[in-house]
């Protein structure tokens, strides 16, 4: 469900038009029954699915940043997450994987959550969010490492191009502590253990 101040952009009504427009280009008929509340249900997905733009992950992280001793792996998995590639301004969508090793400070679980969907409520390529999400835990909260891993299918080549609906692309971005191979591994073991 939108928040009221999305629902009341100032760029609803123009993205509206915009979408009527493109419906008539397309050769369908905007003024038809079905398709009459077609650009406006466009237009306010489009600004649920960037509200990502609109959001500050850092005050995200600040805002339950906590000083605590702990100084172990905390890692949050299987975190779902869809998005619009730049590309194509299609889905893609699957699961990240983090993990920081506090260096003074954690931050609540449900934040690394939250960082992620503002993340991925942007037009993005994988390869970018993934770096973004650890730049961003890094950055705010200077634990000894971060590392993130990210798996998605990408609508782009599941329902045009090279059509392969199986295809899953996975990236990984780490810092500090990660970039010791045994502390990798036990990251990666801990994510794949089901």
């Amino acid at each position: 469900m939108l928040e009221k101040e999305e629902v009341d952009s100032p760029h609803l009504e123009e993205m509206m038009n915009h979408y009527r427009g493109i419906i008539t280009l397309l050769g369908e008929d905007a003024e038809r029954e079905g398709l009459l509340k077609t650009p406006e249900r466009v237009a306010k997905a489009m600004l649920t699915l960037t509200k990502g733009y609109h959001m500050d992950p850092h005050e995200v992280l600040c805002s339950a940043k906590f000083k605590e001793e702990y100084s172990q792996m905390v890692i949050v998995k299987d975190i779902d997450f869809f998005s619009l590639c730049e590309h194509h301004m299609l889905p893609f969508y699957g699961k990240v994987h983090v993990a920081y090793i506090p260096n003074g400070y954690i931050t609540g679980l449900s934040k690394i959550a939250r960082v992620v969907d503002i993340f991925s409520h942007r037009l993005q390529v994988q390869e970018r969010m993934t770096l973004q999400i650890k730049e961003c835990i890094q950055q705010t909260l200077n634990p000894l490492g971060v590392m993130v891993v990210v798996e998605a299918k990408h609508m782009c080549m599941q329902m045009r191009g090279v059509e392969k609906q199986n295809a899953i692309t996975t990236t990984s971005d780490f810092t500090g502590a990660f970039n010791q191979a045994k502390t990798r591994e036990e990251f990666m073991n801990l994510i794949t253990y089901r």
